[in-house]
Order: structure tokens, then C-alpha cells, then sequence
């Protein structure tokens, strides 16, 4: 039996008794052949508070342009955003992963009040990128999501910069190893217009991951924000949305076990971020499929790492697709036996269909030929031990084989860190231990690119090693574990952590470990009083009240 590509409509808006309906959207200029026609909706997030998703309004107009010219008709609605870069460091960073689940939840609710047929998802910044992805899995009409792009690089002193240079170069300037006149040149010239972070961080690195996934078109990711091809790829998005609807070809056919394995090998090949992992876990719990926060280690450990992508490596986004794209890629990794292949994509192509047909550009050299990886191994490790029992996340891009012992400098807060490297008291070998900042603890597990960029900016990077229960940014490199569960809040081992305790992260044993025995530390638990909420109302205190654990993919449903 065919799929009728107006399944939901024709019960809002057909017949005598939906003439109200009818009537009120006429009053905003829809035809009855507009109504007539698949209702496809175009949603996006654009918001003045960011360069992220600045072109969205933009790029809408011509996702819509190419859903007219397909037959459809397009009803655009915008939901919010939080900028990680700009509310980095502050409490303001605490609402960030919580709009992810925001960000889902609007778009279902207005999908599901409107009946419509079809879904086109703009996403830039961050959380808007797995926000999207997971309402199109909860509706499960067919659709697909469309990264808006990342920025173009700026230039400073002769050199390719993003965001990631001016985070770090605040510790650099505290240090004494940079003038203040320096920072605010380089702060002016960072960030020269529309689009998400340059860099393989949090926005890129899951827009590599839904394009591998199929959840995106192939091709579509890389294209940077300003560039006029990504008007051309907003348009066919259009079209190729009708497309799906007349195949009635929906998201849960789309993003399956293999399809989640897929998206997880390519951010190991590119080092990406670790807010992947909580990402994908969310994904997948979404779609009712098993997966746990363990698959990441094993498919890490089977895929090399190819791309030598910021922030530890030398290129960004622009380089990629210059390079010829994630399908460069997904080529490598295919032949490398890592993809599974036959998994379907919203292009109606398979993913080995797509992989075999890109394009490389002789001569680049962002994505490294299998010959020569820059590690047998992926990017990304899972580590577990006394104090992460339910594990924790650590991205190894080259330091696959490191070991870090050192006595732990304990902060119950992101400030208090902060403040503490900033006046030099963070010393070679501490481990810097920054606890009740999980995703109840927080609430909403910040990001801790601040610290982590600071760290770096001092030339602490290699010297020290970081732990948390809050997340890192994409952009963040070195000793640096997150996501470290069971949280502080809910009694997790860190809790128990004091001052000069002695840690150790050993990555070639997957182990994060405190040398205390079991018994003291659960001692230690016995006497242990959690603080009080930070919030006991609104959206911050039902958040903590439902959100689940790191290792489950921090959602609250």
C-alpha cells in the first residue's frame, strides 16, 4: 500500500467541518491549493544571540523555495538557543544542555498540534543539532535535519583562528604570555561572521556524526555558513524533503543500531567531541535502541583516527570541505571495513553508495590516507574505575598511551577553578577535581571550556589533569574527563574526593581511580550532606527533578 504523503493534514484541514482551520490560516495569505498540498514543516533556530544560527532565517526561505517547487506546501516556526561560546564560564552555561531537551520538545509539540506531513529541521549551535535529530526521531514523519554550517576561520597575525584561540588565550594573558592589547585584537578577529564554531568541537563533530548517521544528506554539513553553495543545498534539502514523504521513507528507518554505530566511528576518525557520547546515548534511547556508554570504547578502539581537525589537530571545518567533504570520510572508513554499509540515508542511497561516489580533492591533507593514521585508534575512550563506576568520557586524540598520578585539587563549583588558575595556584601534576556540576547537580552539566581553555592558555596542558561530573566543550583538549557518573550530587564517589587525595588516570587500562579503599571511601559517603538545590522552581528545578544520568544520555523522558 502506498504512503499517502498527506497522512496528517487531511485530518486537519479536509472537509466542511475543518473550515475554521481553513479560515484561519488563509488569513495569512495560504491558498486553498497551498492547503491542498503536504504540509511540510520548516523548523529552525534562529536567534540573536549568537553567530551560530544567525543565517537561519535565511536559509528557511530557500528550504521552503524547494519544498513549493517539490509540491509541498512549508510552514516555517522557530524554537530557542543557547550559545555555549557565549554563556561559557557563567551560570548562564547551565541552561545549555537543558535546551537540547527544550529545543526537542517545541518542535515535537508544534509538529504534532499542526498535523504536518513532513519535518525539515535548521540546526547550528550545539544542542540544537541532537535537539533537532531527536524530535524528528519522536515524531518519526518524514524529514531531515540541515546543519546550517560552520563559520569561516578568522585570520590573525598570519594564521588560520577560531573560538578555541581566544579561550585559551585568556589563560595566556594571565600568565603573563600574552598583553591584554593582544587578546582584544585577536577577540575582534576570531569570529568574522555567520556560523557555528570552526573547529571538530560539540557543533561539527554531530554534524559529521548525523551526515555518517544518514539522518542528513551527504554532502551537506561542511559547507561553510556564508558560502552562496549552502543556499543551493538549503534548496535541494526542500526538494529532497517531498521526496521522503512521497516514499513515506521515515527518521526510525533511518537511525537504527548500525546507523548509531556509524555516527560513533566517525567522531572517534575525527576526534571529536566528547558531548558526542551523551549525544548519541540520547539518540538511541529516543529510538528505543540499546546502547551503552561502553559501544563508544569498542568502536573507538576498532577506528582509526584520521582527521587532523582543532582543537588538538591543525585544521577546521573549511578545511574539510575543501577536502571534499564527510563523504572523503565515510570513503576511508569503508574501506577500512569500520561503516555499515547498507544502511539507508535520507538521500534514498545507501551509505556505501554515498561514501563510493565522493569526491576527494587531490592533494588536501586534512583527512589522512588509512596508510598513514595519525593513531590506530579512535579519539574517543570510556574509562571506569572507584570513582566513575557508571564511567566516564575522555578524548585520547595523541595520548592514546598516558598515564597522569597526582594529588587532587578539589572545587565544588566551575568559579572557584577558575579563579584558582587564574591566580596561579594550579600547580604541575594536580588533578583538578570540579564536582556538583552534573546534569542534577548543575542542574544541566556545564561545559567547562573556560577552565579547560584557561589550563591550556597557561601551558598547564600537559602538566595537569582535569576531572568533572559537568561536560567539556568540543573544543577543549589534554587530561580532561567529564561526564565522571554516578554524579556528586547523588553520592557518586567524587564526593567523597578531598584535597591531596591521590588520583590516577590510566588510559592504556581504561581506569580513573583515587587510592582510597573501598571502605573509606564509603566512610567518607556515611558523614557526606548534599548542598542544597541551587534552584527550587522553574525550568532548572524540574530539570534536576527528571534528568537522568550522564551514562544514560543526561534526558529527561
Amino acid at each position: 500500500m502506498s504512503f499517502d504523503p498527506r497522512h496528517n493534514s487531511r485530518i486537519l484541514l479536509d472537509g466542511p467541518d475543518r473550515a475554521p482551520a481553513r479560515a484561519m490560516l488563509k488569513a495569512i495569505g495560504f491558498t486553498d491549493e497551498d492547503l491542498s498540498r503536504p504540509l511540510i514543516g520548516v523548523a529552525h533556530c534562529w536567534i540573536e544571540t549568537m553567530p551560530c544560527n544567525y543565517n537561519h532565517r535565511h536559509l528557511a526561505e530557500k528550504v521552503k523555495e524547494g519544498i513549493r517547487a517539490a509540491g509541498g506546501t512549508p510552514m516555517e516556526f522557530n524554537t530557542i538557543s543557547v550559545s555555549d561560546g557565549v554563556a561559557m564560564g557563567t551560570e548562564g552555561m547551565k541552561a545549555s544542555l537543558i535546551s537540547r531537551e527544550v529545543i526537542a520538545d517545541s518542535i515535537e509539540l508544534v509538529a504534532r498540534g499542526h498535523l504536518f506531513d513532513g519535518l525539515v529541521c535548521l540546526s547550528g549551535c550545539d544542542k540544537t543539532i541532537p535537539g533537532t535529530v531527536m524530535a524528528l526521531a519522536r515524531l518519526d514523519i518524514p524529514g531531515l535535519m540541515l546543519y546550517s554550517g560552520p563559520i569561516l576561520p578568522g585570520r590573525f597575525r598570519g594564521r588560520d583562528v577560531t573560538i578555541q584561540d581566544v579561550f585559551e588565550a585568556v589563560g595566556a594573558c594571565a600568565a603573563g604570555l600574552m598583553t591584554p592589547e593582544d587578546l582584544r585584537d585577536l577577540e575582534g578577529k576570531a569570529c568574522p561572521g555567520a556560523g557555528a564554531c570552526g573547529g571538530q568541537f560539540t557543533a561539527n563533530t554531530m554534524a559529521t556524526a548525523f551526515e555518517m548517521m544518514g539522518i542528513s544528506p551527504m554532502g551537506s554539513s561542511m559547507v561553510p555558513a556564508p558560502l552562496p553553495e549552502k543556499e543551493e543545498v538549503a534548496f535541494r534539502c526542500g526538494q529532497l524533503a517531498v521526496a521522503l514523504l512521497h516514499k513515506g521513507i521515515r527518521p526510525r528507518q533511518i537511525i537504527t543500531r548500525n546507523a548509531i554505530e556509524n555516527a560513533i566511528a566517525s567522531i572517534a576518525a575525527t576526534g571529536g567531541s566528547t558531548n558526542g557520547v551523551l549525544h548519541l546515548l540520547a539518540i538511541a534511547r529516543t529510538v528505543g535502541i540499546a546502547l551503552n556508554i561502553d559501544d563508544f570504547d569498542t568502536i573507538s578502539r576498532r577506528t582509526p583516527l584520521l582527521a587532523d581537525m582543532k582543537p588538538w589537530g591543525q585544521y577546521v571545518a573549511n578545511d574539510v570541505y575543501r577536502a571534499g567533504g564527510v563523504g572523503v570520510l565515510a570513503q576511508r572508513l569503508l574501506e577500512a571495513g569500520v561503516l555499515h554499509a547498507d544502511e539507508m540515508t535520507v538521500t534514498g542511497r545507501t551509505l556505501g553508495e554515498e561514501a563510493r561516489a565522493a569526491q576527494e580533492t587531490p592533494g588536501q591533507r586534512v583527512i589522512r590516507p588509512l596508510s598513514n593514521p595519525l593513531s590506530p585508534h579512535g579519539g574517543l575512550a570510556i574509562l571506569r574505575g572507584n570513582l566513575a563506576p557508571e564511567g566516564c568520557v575522555l578524548k585520547i586524540a595523541g595520548k592514546e598511551d598516558k598515564i597522569h598520578r597526582g594529588p587532587a585539587r578539589v572545587f565544588d563549583r566551575e568559579e572557584d577553578a577558575m579563579s584558582a588558575v587564574l591566580r596561579g595556584e594550579i600547580k604541575p601534576n594536580d588533578v583538578v577535581v570540579i564536582r556538583y556540576e552534573g546534569p542534577k547537580g548543575g542542574p544541566g552539566m556545564r561545559e567547562m571550556l573556560g577552565v579547560t581553555g584557561a589550563i591550556q592558555g597557561a601551558g598547564l596542558g600537559d602538566k595537569v589533569a582535569l576531572i568533572t561530573d559537568g561536560r567539556f566543550s568540543g573544543a577543549t583538549h589534554g587530561f580532561m574527563v567529564g561526564h565522571v557518573a554516578p554524579e556528586a550530587i547523588v553520592g557518586g564517589p567524587i564526593a567523597a574526593l578531598r584535597d591531596g587525595d591521590i588520583i590516577v588516570l590510566d588510559i592504556p587500562h581504561r581506569c580513573l581511580d583515587v587510592e582510597l579503599s573501598d571502605e573509606e571511601i564509603q566512610a567518607r559517603l556515611k558523614d557526606w550532606t548534599p548542598p542544597p538545590p541551587r534552584y527550587t522552581s522553574g525550568v532548572m528545578a524540574k530539570y534536576a527533578r527528571l534528568v537522568s544520568s550522564a551514562s544514560e544520555g543526561a534526558v529527561t523522558g
